[in-house]
């Protein structure tokens, strides 16, 4: 307030600078020699102008700071009552919790008396001399009070297990009969809904007798006898037959999530891992034979074995480095990380990341590198630009050795599918300096569009049938050295046949339409073949 009340004094003192501006300005008048352009007046004039101008202003401030000031007071008091209203809210809050806490107290209380009324009440003998029965908690022995308490913690987790099976409670009846093949059919079954069912699964083998020999024995048929691993790829139900041998391993693994090492060598029996390692024995050799789906990172056959050691604790018996050799043919799967830490083979991953990378996987590579943290030893950026430039000479028509517009498609598509391959993995470890790769798709699908209407266009029309009923079949063709090449629109589109005053059938020995022209012509009757007419008849292509 004191600034504002400087500037209204202030203000206030203009009109005396004013007039002493003016007398100033007579005086500076009276000794030049030539007038000035501008007199007192306009000067006075601007002045004033200033003058209003500056109060205008003043005046709208200082309404404003009064606005300003009232609606801090309202703010104020409007936080007041809500702090008021929220403190009561809390207050009642608490009443009626003490009140609830103090209800729930009396209901205790009473019923706490009701039961030592009752049992006030009851006589004190024994029921089992009397009655021949079993005797009271009090009078049995302590080997019998043992033996019931230790009934009860085995029989407790398999209730609670047969609880958490919402969705599928025959996977708990199956496991309880030991019924693997029954297990296999109804996976089969049900494998639309495989997700449900691999949360379900690790709770219902709880409630088997022995959950290692059951999915041991869930193992049985994984390699035909009567089937060559050429046609074992084909068939359908073998490969899902194996998923699911798969996926029962890992549901049992998962089972011994949080127990000691003791307690899962407690559940799996020395039997049972004899036959393991029975098992295992028998599946590695047949790993030789693998192809295909060993080159992509795909293999069945190679998860299963690893699996296989990793569930039932067999991996020392066999030869670590030869175990990482197999890890090229599984990198594609997702269990891979989780199967290669079980194994023991985390220190073998760099030299399992090298070979990947020699063979052009470097997808693979990258998201071995970043589950293991080797993401410094092996850059990602520089891994993918590899894959990329690879499969770009890789595709090159140049490098195929040919250049047709199919072979040039083909190109397309191999680098459009590296493209997606590479995005996916940018977008999955979140990685940055590799731009430009959406714009290379969008530029690539855009061809491959344009390709795809160019070839329905180019596709030759269906023909549709003549009016007439003729057919395909070649025409006659009237040519003679006094009718120009072109014939008339009569003679290249005869009439109806029905129209035609006559009509002659011509020799059986020339394929033509039963349709001729009304004009005849005088030809020499010792040569070819004529018609009635005396018109020569000659084969001729039809003309559009």
């Amino acid at each position: 307030m004191e600034d504002a009340g400087s500037v209204a004094t202030l203000m206030d003192s203009t009109s005396s600078k004013i007039q002493q501006l003016q007398k100033a300005f007579a005086e500076l008048e009276s000794h030049r020699a030539i007038t000035l352009n501008w007199k007192w007046k306009q000067l006075e004039e601007h002045f004033h102008g200033l003058e209003k101008s500056l109060k205008r202003r003043f005046t709208e401030l200082e309404d404003q700071e009064r606005e300003f000031e009232t609606k801090i007071v309202e703010s104020k008091a409007m936080l007041e009552r809500r702090q008021a209203t929220v403190v009561a809210n809390e207050q009642a809050s608490l009443a009626r919790l003490q009140q609830k806490r103090d209800a729930a107290v009396c209901a205790i209380t009473s019923a706490l008396e009701k039961h030592r009324k009752l049992s006030s009440d009851e006589p004190a003998f024994d029921n089992s001399k009397d009655h021949g029965g079993a005797p009271d908690k009090e009078d049995k022995p302590p080997d019998a009070m043992a033996a019931e308490s230790n009934i009860r913690e085995l029989t407790a987790p398999s209730e609670i297990e047969n609880a958490a099976v919402k969705l599928y409670p025959e996977l708990v009846k199956l496991c309880q009969e030991m019924d693997s093949e029954g297990l296999h059919k109804f996976i089969s079954d049900n494998r639309k809904n495989l997700a449900v069912m691999r949360e379900e699964i690790p709770n219902a083998l709880k409630a088997a007798n022995d959950p290692a020999s059951l999915v041991l024995d869930s193992l049985n048929g994984f390699y035909s006898m009567e089937m060559p691993s050429s046609d074992a790829k084909k068939d359908s139900n073998l490969l899902g037959l194996r998923r699911s041998c798969i996926m029962l391993m890992e549901c049992l693994s998962t089972s011994f999530t949080n127990l000691d090492q003791e307690l899962i060598s407690g559940m799996i029996s020395s039997d049972v891992k004899e036959r393991a390692k029975v098992i295992a024995e028998e599946w590695k050799p047949k790993l030789d034979e693998l192809d295909v789906d060993a080159g992509s990172g795909n293999s069945l056959e190679a998860h299963a074995f690893l699996q296989l050691l990793a569930t039932f604790g067999i991996n020392s018996d066999f030869d670590q480095e030869s175990l990482s050799k197999l890890i090229p043919m599984v990198s594609r799967r997702r269990q891979t990380a989780d199967l290669c830490r079980s194994l023991g083979l985390s220190d073998k991953m760099p030299g399992v990341i090298d070979v990947l990378v020699k063979n052009g996987r470097q997808i693979d590579a990258v998201n071995l590198a970043f589950a293991f943290d080797l993401t410094e030893q092996f850059s990602p950026v520089i891994l993918l630009k590899s894959y990329l430039s690879d499969a770009a000479k890789l595709s090159s028509p140049g490098k195929l050795g040919n250049t047709s517009p199919s072979a040039q498609c083909d190109v397309n598509e191999k680098e459009l599918s590296a493209l997606k391959a590479v995005i996916k993995c940018v977008e999955e470890h979140k990685l940055y300096g590799l731009d430009g790769l959406q714009k290379r798709v969008v530029q690539l699908e855009k061809a491959k569009a344009d390709k795809k209407r160019a070839t329905e266009v180019a596709k030759p029309q269906s023909k549709r049938p003549r009016a007439n009923g003729a057919g395909y079949g070649p025409r006659v063709a009237n040519v003679a050295a006094d009718k120009s090449f072109y014939a008339r629109m009569t003679d290249r589109y005869p009439q109806y046949i029905y129209d035609r005053p006559y009509c002659y059938s011509g020799p059986t020995d020339n394929h033509v339409a039963p349709v001729l022209g009304t004009a005849a012509y005088s030809l020499p009757h010792s040569h070819g073949n004529f018609f009635g007419a005396g018109y020569q008849y000659q084969v001729a292509p039809y003309l559009h």
